[in-house]
């Protein structure tokens, strides 16, 4: 058995065994709640640039399939967790979490006491942080607190370009046709593209890279801006192009990133949490049904809506009307979602398509269908 450590920023430092590929792994260190979905986890785009620590003490015993993932990679920097199932049993199966980590060379660590590493992080916020294996691992502690801290932050780190489709393509709808919506694919996951499909809607995916001309190209009845990595402070150009969607009157949603952006494209700031919400329990107040939803997540950051987080409306600082805070956080009172009242507009912090689970939300996607056949398609 190989050791492997995994080092924080602040020194503190886990030893355990290697797990996965073996070598040298940097990045934001965050956690992650769900006791399933371990595969929809791993190939998430938003996790691009983070180590993930796996707070259910057993993972891998349902192994992975092909038909499950969120994208074609797996996109955590590094994983953690406390221990690996032995055997893999599930009928579904086509490959143990093991192998699938060596072959997408993610460096993992496992034998360690993942409660104690998620106290300290929920203790002192997410940050960055480094696993080291094998010959990797021989080197001084000094060195590789060096390593780590060497490391660039995730606050102010643009990562879209990274994980965005390098072309456009296009998914057919299936069943009756409503409309077309263009995605600006900023991580996009594969199971939101088949939401929209399924409520026969015709998907354009556009790199997220693509200006005002290439998304008024494809003549769409509503944009979707997708969820995704990075701090929503460093990406500027898609700000600017939500801003020409606005005043254009097209109807919109965005999701995690997507709510982050629009967000700023109304004039709000963001800020990053210290430990972020990741996981499938997150509890949310939709105000408009009062109804309170279990809902998946995965964000470092959030918008500042001063005066929205207690229900008022508030002026949007961008100049596009009327804004509500639609739905908040129940743990931390954290904006969830977004409204515009003077425009076609909304967006929810949380992933709606929540693979693998839960389901409260999924009326978000009918809500987004009902506003382009109100409004009727163009195409």
């Amino acid at each position: 058995m190989t050791i492997a450590r995994l080092v924080l920023e602040d020194g503190k430092v886990f030893e355990g065994l290697a797990f996965g590929a073996e070598g040298q792994t940097l990045g934001e260190v965050v956690f992650a709640t769900g006791m399933t979905g371990y595969q929809e986890t791993l190939t998430d785009p938003s996790y691009a640039g983070q180590i993930v620590v796996q707070t259910a003490p057993h993972i891998g015993i349902t192994g992975l399939n092909t038909r499950d993932q969120e994208s074609n990679r797996i996109w955590v920097s590094g994983y953690v967790v406390r221990e690996p199932s032995r055997i893999v049993s599930n009928h579904r199966s086509e490959s143990s979490l093991e192998e699938e980590l060596r072959e997408n060379f993610v460096v993992g660590i496992s034998g360690i006491d993942t409660r104690a590493l998620t106290r300290h992080i929920r203790s002192l916020g997410a940050m960055r942080a480094g696993i080291f294996s094998g010959p990797r691992a021989q080197q001084s502690p000094e060195r590789l607190l060096e390593i780590v801290r060497e490391a660039p932050e995730m606050a102010g780190l643009s990562l879209s370009s990274v994980v965005t489709t390098p072309d456009a393509y296009e998914v057919p709808h299936m069943g009756q046709y409503i409309g077309r919506v263009t995605v600006v694919d900023l991580g996009i996951k594969r199971s939101t593209i088949d939401h929209m499909i399924n409520r026969g809607l015709v998907v354009t995916v556009l790199p997220a890279t693509a200006r005002i001309d290439a998304v008024l190209a494809a003549k769409p009845d509503a944009v979707f801006f997708s969820n995704g990595p990075g701090d929503p402070s460093a990406s500027k150009e898609q700000v600017t192009v939500l801003r020409e969607i606005l005043k254009r009157r097209i109807p919109f949603f965005g999701i995690c990133f997507g709510n982050q952006l629009l967000g700023r494209a109304l004039g709000f700031e963001t800020y990053k949490l210290a430990f972020g919400h990741r996981g499938i329990n997150q509890p949310i107040l939709d105000r408009k049904t009062g109804r309170i939803e279990v809902t998946a997540h995965n964000h470092g950051f959030a918008v500042r809506v001063p005066g929205g987080e207690s229900g008022e409306l508030v002026q949007s600082p961008g100049g596009f009307g009327k804004v509500r805070v639609s739905h908040i956080n129940l743990n931390d009172n954290c904006v969830e979602g977004l409204e515009c009242l003077d425009l076609p507009a909304f967006s929810v912090q949380y992933h709606p398509e929540a693979a693998a689970g839960p389901h409260d939300s999924n009326y978000l996607f009918d809500r987004f269908a009902k506003m382009i056949t109100s409004r009727g398609s163009r195409s």
